[in-house]
């Protein structure tokens, strides 16, 4: 009798199966998934690929984002006025 309380729950697949966009999510759920356990393993065999990796797409990223910031200032006025 204890036992019949324990599984009282939904335990098994829904009756119908996810169509449409829950369909569609659920599938780029699971290639995000498989995506991100392929970059762990990558970044886990090859330390410093990854970290050498990182650091450039990080100074390439604080470069144009510098010169955009830059190229944004007025030219003309200067600047302790």
């Amino acid at each position: 009798m204890a036992k019949d309380a324990l599984t009282a729950g939904f335990t098994g697949t829904p009756v119908e199966p996810p169509t449409g966009v829950r369909k569609m999510a659920k599938t780029a759920t699971d290639a995000a998934r498989r995506e991100a356990n392929v970059v762990a393993a990558a970044v886990a065999d090859h330390p410093r690929t990854a970290s050498g990796l990182l650091l450039t797409v990080g100074a390439l990223a604080f470069a144009i984002g510098f010169v955009i910031g830059r190229s944004s200032i007025d030219g003309e006025r200067g600047y302790w006025r």
